[in-house]
């Protein structure tokens, strides 16, 4: 079935999507609408995040992510509206554009943070409690910076990384309620965080790619993400998990290894 079909598989389903009035948000809402899910669209851009709700047959809550009491009322409106919650999309993500030099600027830094990655720990806590009841999914974004170094922005790259890292430690603990926790982790999309050098990646030859190349993987998390799972998303190759090489792990006096619950290292090493 292609992740792009009309079959109907997220009939009676309720999602939220956070960061949903624009990109890789609202892209994802159309997909999962679209598939018969029950869709709240979270954002703090009211117009066009009321405008991505009406267009789905939703409903839109105002919902900045740092805020933790926000995001507990974009849940208990997904509740109110439609009984319950199935799948979080902790979406919501703005770009840094300034460094550790001159240019630091320790408000917007806060911001940022605040955003890409307070907005996914909040978004899980407030979520968790609805998912567990119906055996739910949270999908994060999180980026390739995540997964690679990124010079030419390390503090975006320091709060995608802690996506990641986040999700493979939850991962491991949710399932044990039931939930599914993953993160997609896209390379350059044609999306508002690269506005700003949109047009030096072209010239670079970098391949820029669509959202719905991106929303493809987010449907196929969905459908296939096993716990703790960070998938990446590049243009020319099919998404898949990112198989991270495992450090060494700790052993015994006698040479054993240590192992604890939810052992997040999977191989001997």
């Amino acid at each position: 079935m292609s992740a792009r079909g009309g079959a109907v598989e997220f009939s009676g389903k309720v999602a939220l999507v956070t960061g949903a009035a624009n990109g890789i948000g609202a892209g994802v809402a159309r997909r999962l609408a679209a598939a018969g899910a029950s869709v709240v669209v979270a954002d703090v851009d009211d117009a066009r995040g009321e405008a991505v709700a009406d267009e789905v047959g939703g409903v839109y809550a105002h919902c900045d992510v740092r805020d933790p009491r926000q995001n507990e009322a974009a849940v208990a409106t997904a509740v109110a509206r439609f009984g319950g919650l199935d799948i979080a999309v902790l979406n919501a993500g703005i770009a840094t554009g300034f460094g550790l030099g001159d240019d630091f600027d320790a408000e917007r830094y806060r911001t940022v943070m605040g955003i890409n990655l307070d907005g996914v720990v909040f978004g899980a806590h407030a979520a968790l409690p609805e998912l567990k009841k119906r055996g739910g999914r949270i999908v994060a974004t999180a980026s390739m910076a995540g997964l690679m170094a990124m010079p030419m922005d390390p503090l975006y790259g320091a709060n995608k990384a802690a996506v990641v890292g986040l999700v493979r430690g939850l991962g491991p603990v949710a399932a044990a309620d039931g939930v599914t926790v993953n993160a997609v982790c896209p390379s350059f999309a044609d999306t508002a965080i690269i506005t700003g050098f949109k047009s030096t990646l072209e010239s670079a030859g970098m391949p820029v790619m669509s959202v719905d190349d991106v929303v493809d993987a987010f449907v196929s998390v969905l459908r296939e993400g096993k716990p703790g799972e960070c998938w990446f998303v590049q243009a020319g190759r099919p998404s898949a998990p990112f198989t991270f090489p495992n450090p060494p792990g700790p052993r015994t006096a006698t040479g054993e290894r240590v192992r604890l619950e939810h052992d997040p290292i999977a191989k001997e090493n």
